[in-house]
């Protein structure tokens, strides 16, 4: 079961450096052949946010949701079932700062699809 696994950091406190760590975990993470791709994202200020309504675009600078929690990166998994996940999630680094997200990617059956 694949799972998107995003990494909530803004609880870790500036003074702490996580590279190591979390390089450590990428490192078991792919050997163990669970992580499938990753990659922290560029701050919030960078943020757009496209919506379509009536049929008109709208492009806003910022992120879509007011929150105190930001999203610092993502790591796509392959899991033999949540239990697994839970486990990887849990050995993250920034699991002991900030939180830890974990989402089932929705499968769509080709019979779902029409093909």
């Amino acid at each position: 079961m694949r799972y998107v696994m995003f990494i909530c950091d803004d609880q870790i406190p500036v003074d702490v450096d996580l590279s190591e760590p979390t390089e450590a975990w990428v490192a078991e993470m792919d050997g163990r052949g669970v992580r499938l791709t990753g990659d922290r994202l560029r701050p919030v200020a960078d943020t757009t946010t496209v919506r379509v309504r009536g049929g008109e675009v709208l492009v806003t600078d910022g992120p879509f949701a007011e929150g105190t929690e930001v999203i610092g990166g993502f790591d796509l998994l392959e899991c033999a079932d949540l239990d697994e996940a839970l486990e990887v999630a849990a050995k993250h680094p920034a699991a002991a700062y900030g939180g830890i997200e974990l989402r089932p990617v929705w499968v769509w059956m080709q019979s779902e699809i029409g093909a």
